[in-house]
């Protein structure tokens, strides 16, 4: 966001909603499965610890996740769901302590994780100066997701985050067209486009609505995605040396870790410049 989008404390978005790696049991390691691919060296099923988990529950290649063929580990971002389940839902007693706990434990965290996901749109948008019109269903939304996040595991279980999903998103696009109203010309419509691989060098894109389009190897070098809404856009491997997404709506950590950027890009204050551009 710019200088003028300064959130007002109670509506920033809290370090709770970030990844605290050293406050979880390595729960992202375990719980979640991955393939042998360009993104991972090995397979893994879900519940099976990655062998490069370490018995302090940190990375043991942490440094070298790219170099040692573990690319996907570096885009992902559980907006701080493995230190809630880890610390709150089972109270500081990790899977390794408690082995009767480890399948629920790792049930929990993908619930969690889609909750705190919901949160964090939720914070950005109250972020938002233009989303004044909806800002009290906004903290309502945020304030019932917050509750559910607080339940104990078996209700975590019993949660159905695709219908709070469904209530939240209209939030959401609300508040994303009350700022791109605002600006001149009005960007285009390309929600859900396929713009895989597309040639967009330079594209005026300021206001666009992207949301969830794909946008895999695109060459978006030097385009402007001023208050374009990216929510749920696939970056990966998109060429955004250059672009500008200062102010970008609902760009998340994983999308601009997954993009290929460089130190003309310009992303949200909120975000951080991966190490590896």
């Amino acid at each position: 966001m710019s200088p003028d989008h300064e959130p007002s404390a109670p509506d920033a978005p809290r370090p709770a909603l970030r990844a605290d790696c050293a406050s979880c049991f390595g729960l992202c390691c375990v719980a979640l499965p991955f393939a042998a691919s360009t993104d991972f060296a090995v397979s893994k099923e879900a519940g099976e610890p990655c062998g490069n988990l370490t018995r302090d529950f940190r990375c043991g290649v942490h440094s070298q996740l790219r170099e040692r063929g573990f690319s996907g580990c570096t885009v992902f971002e559980c907006f701080g769901a493995g230190q809630k389940v880890s610390q709150a839902t089972f109270s500081g007693r990790s899977w390794r302590e408690a082995p009767e706990t480890a399948d629920t434990m790792f049930e929990v965290f993908p619930v969690m994780h889609r909750l705190h996901e919901l949160l964090w749109y939720l914070a950005e948008a109250l972020r938002m100066p233009e989303s004044g019109p909806v800002r009290t269903d906004l903290r309502r939304a945020r304030e019932k997701v917050e509750h559910l996040t607080l339940g104990s595991a078996e209700t975590l279980l019993g949660v159905d985050v695709d219908r709070v999903r469904g209530e939240v998103n209209p939030l959401l696009r609300q508040a994303s067209e009350l700022v791109r109203s605002k600006v001149p010309g009005r960007g285009r419509n390309h929600r859900g486009a396929d713009l895989m691989g597309a040639r967009l060098r330079g594209a005026g894109l300021r206001g666009a609505n992207l949301r969830g389009a794909l946008l895999i190897a695109a060459d978006l070098r030097g385009a402007d995605l001023r208050t374009a809404d990216l929510t749920g856009a696939d970056l990966r491997d998109a060429d955004i040396r250059g672009t500008d997404l200062s102010d970008s709506l609902f760009l998340t950590q994983p999308q601009v870790n997954a993009a290929r950027g460089d130190g003309a890009t310009r992303v949200p204050r909120t975000l951080t410049r991966p190490a590896h551009w």
